[in-house]
């Protein structure tokens, strides 16, 4: 049986920022992961600044696709206006890839099935001991599934369902494109450039909210597809697929003895723009500095906002959210 200080289930932010803090101390991680990297992650790329700060990260270090918008383009109901935001975009192929392996973690590709606590810590599969666990797997992280769902249960009323699709496109306009709430969508749909020629389209939206409406984001996507096709990607050929989270609710429990959740594991993503990597790197650190230091291990300050926390991410907030208690 393979043995360590602190074993990361998942291999993507949370689980490499948590890695990358541990090992800078001399810790003895091992991370599990059941694909293999790089591998390909469904994701629009979009990070916040405090992405940047929180790994460190010089973006002119950084050897891969990496994209600056000084301003968003929001689209509301037919109306358009420019929204000063600092914001920035990877591909997620190649930016999870190279946080694993700047962490310095040794990786096993691995699928977890069983997880139970002893006296000396817990127990992976009878493969796998460690005295400190993570869970960084996202929304399916077995980490939850194992020892948090009952007593953190998920809040049905935030769950978000995306489509999206990431292509190779000579696109012509460098700017982010967001439209909040078109034909009824309890979401939003998005352009999002990336350097060299790459671009990623998605739509999302509150599960609950268009399942009681009788909608269904399939057809969101048709129209947002065929409009993009009149518009800012003529051409572009899409085979989108799906999935799904939670945003930000109650996270009472993330903790219980030696094991953590972090990222889509815990629901962690932004209220106003449902944007998770920002906030699964903050609680990987988190986590990390709990086990390092002792200190109390506690995310209901993760989360905060995509877009700064003003009036318009108090709206949006709202919108998404119909003013759900966090």
């Amino acid at each position: 049986m393979r043995t360590c200080d602190v074993l990361i289930v998942g291999g993507g932010p949370a689980g490499s920022a948590a890695a990358r803090e541990l090992v800078a101390r001399g810790v003895d991680v091992l991370i599990l992961d059941k694909e293999s990297f790089p591998r390909l992650k469904l994701c629009a790329g979009w990070i916040t600044p405090e992405v940047l700060r929180d790994l460190e990260l010089d973006p002119k270090a950084y050897p891969h696709r990496f994209l600056t918008f000084e301003r968003l383009h929001i689209h509301v109901k037919g109306l358009g206006f420019r929204v000063g935001s600092v914001q920035h975009s990877i591909r997620r192929f190649e930016f999870d890839s190279w946080l694993l392996q700047r962490s310095g973690a040794p990786v096993v590709q691995h699928t977890v099935r069983n997880i139970r606590a002893d006296s000396a810590g817990y127990v992976v599969d009878d493969e796998f001991r460690c005295r400190y666990l993570i869970g960084a797997g996202g929304t399916r992280c077995p980490v939850y599934r194992a020892l948090f769902r009952e007593v953190n249960p998920r809040v049905t009323e935030l769950q978000t369902v995306t489509l999206e699709h990431e292509i190779e496109y000579d696109w012509k306009d460098p700017t982010c494109h967001l439209w909040f709430f078109e034909k009824g969508l309890p979401g939003y749909s998005w352009y999002v450039p990336k350097q060299n020629g790459w671009l990623n389209i998605g739509i999302g939206g509150m599960a609950e909210r268009m399942k009681a409406s009788g909608d269904d984001i399939k057809r969101h996507w048709s129209r947002f597809a065929a409009m993009l096709d009149r518009t800012l990607a003529p051409g572009a050929h899409y085979e989108p697929t799906g999935y799904s989270y939670f945003l930000r609710g109650r996270v009472d429990v993330v903790r219980r003895d030696n094991a953590f959740i972090t990222g889509d594991a815990a629901g962690l993503a932004t209220r106003d723009m449902a944007e998770g990597i920002g906030p699964a790197i903050r609680s990987g650190v988190r986590a990390a500095q709990s086990i390092l230091d002792g200190k109390p291990y506690r995310l209901d300050d993760v989360t905060g906002a995509s877009l700064g926390g003003g009036w318009v991410s108090r709206g949006l907030d709202w919108a998404m959210t119909r003013g759900l208690a966090a």
